[in-house]
């Protein structure tokens, strides 16, 4: 199929890592964000294991390099601030509690589109209304008026997927709460970070520091557990409300965080969630991401699975010729051992912040089919306008 045409619905990681193997695979890729823009900031997201060797197959090992929050490790103390433990960015050859390549999701974000907007269409503060497939395409309706046809729709739209409760059903049926929030946001740096995150923990919830590129400002982390989470996620002052109540009289520096709480310009909260489906596709539609295999921010992986799944699910589409069917199936057959093995993570350290003990047997091994468990093929004879950067 010469120049198929792609819509993929997101634009913060999963959906501009994807544009960019589509587009050196031939393709004619649109992506819209219902955002009228990128978002800023966010958690720190890390690269480990072998998802460097997909950013490094990007080209874009140096652009990522240079946007790192370069945090030097990690303590964790007490409420007076006394040092209890340290971590270091070096341990377990970079691949530990601090990775040695930590971003802001904002920052990598940024990284993907500007390597990408040149030979992508972007359409910002727009979304899919609706869609209808048949045998040989999507005919897509934007809310903002427009139809247009394509060949394949791909869902990189996060764990609140519209496109996914479109074409495969309702949020509740696919979301596993796993009994904990986290909230993060950026405050000015009077709390004197130099390269530290700094985390406090009490029983059931926790508040943290992190430093970020720019010395003046550095990002706040909240937890808590939560049975039950029914806040809607673009209710921002019932978010805030609810972060309030559950850190109320949790020590160290707190308050002077939350006093920064309705000035700061990036706030988000959400529940700790997983998404699992029994397939990521249906006909020519298909998801990639946390829209299709969420393993929770506290897997430390929902980066790496939204990297690694980009260019397996580009790769494998250009080398069934574009065939939906045999493309995707390739793509789940390869990611899905990948993904269990980082839910799996996720649930574990869920577990662990619930008070639970880690079972070792088999831990390690564990570990690394999460790091490094999947394999990325060449994708010999495929096309590939940028071949001299894997060289």
């Amino acid at each position: 199929m010469s120049r198929v045409r792609v819509l993929v619905a997101g634009a913060s990681i999963a959906g501009p890592a994807l544009a960019h193997w589509l587009h050196r695979r031939g393709a004619e890729v649109t992506v819209v964000e219902r955002a009228p823009g990128l978002r800023p900031g966010g958690q720190a997201v890390d690269a480990r294991g072998v998802t460097r060797e997909v950013i490094r197959r990007m080209g874009l090992d140096a652009a990522v390099r240079a946007a790192r929050t370069e945090t030097a490790g990690a303590h964790t103390v007490a409420a007076d601030g006394t040092v209890l433990e340290t971590f270091r960015a070096e341990d377990d050859g970079g691949d530990g509690y601090i990775s040695e390549i930590e971003i802001l999701r904002g920052d990598l974000s940024q990284v993907l589109y500007d390597d990408t907007r040149d030979g992508v269409e972007y359409v910002f503060g727009d979304r899919i209304a609706e869609l209808v497939q048949d045998a040989d395409g999507v005919d897509v309706a934007f809310a903002g008026g427009d139809r247009r046809r394509f060949d394949l729709v791909v869902g990189a739209d996060g764990l609140h997927s519209a496109l996914r409760a479109m074409v495969f059903g309702p949020h509740e049926r696919f979301v596993r709460h796993l009994g904990h929030v986290m909230a993060f946001y950026s405050v000015p740096n009077e709390f004197g970070l130099d390269r530290w995150l700094v985390e406090h923990q009490e029983p059931g919830r926790s508040a943290m520091l992190r430093p970020i590129g720019d010395a003046t400002r550095a990002m706040a982390m909240f937890s808590f557990t939560a049975p039950d989470f029914d806040v809607d996620h673009r209710d921002v002052e019932g978010q805030k409300r609810l972060l309030r109540e559950q850190v109320a009289g949790l020590g160290w520096r707190t308050p002077e965080i939350l006093a920064h709480l309705d000035g700061t310009p990036d706030f988000y909260l959400d529940q700790v969630a997983q998404v699992v489906l029994d397939r990521w596709s249906s006909g020519r539609v298909a998801l990639l991401g946390d829209a299709a295999f969420s393993s929770s921010p506290l897997s430390g992986q929902g980066t790496g699975l939204a990297l690694v799944g980009a260019y397996l699910l580009a790769g494998e589409l250009a080398a069934a010729g574009w065939d939906p069917a045999a493309g995707f199936a390739g793509y789940e057959t390869r990611m899905r051992s990948f993904v269990e093995a980082n839910q799996e993570i996720g649930r574990l350290h869920a577990h662990i912040r619930d008070g639970g003990e880690p079972d070792g047997e088999g831990l390690t091994e564990l570990i690394d089919r999460a790091l490094n468990g999947v394999e990325l093929p060449d994708y010999a004879g495929v096309p590939d306008s940028r071949a001299a950067v894997q060289g």
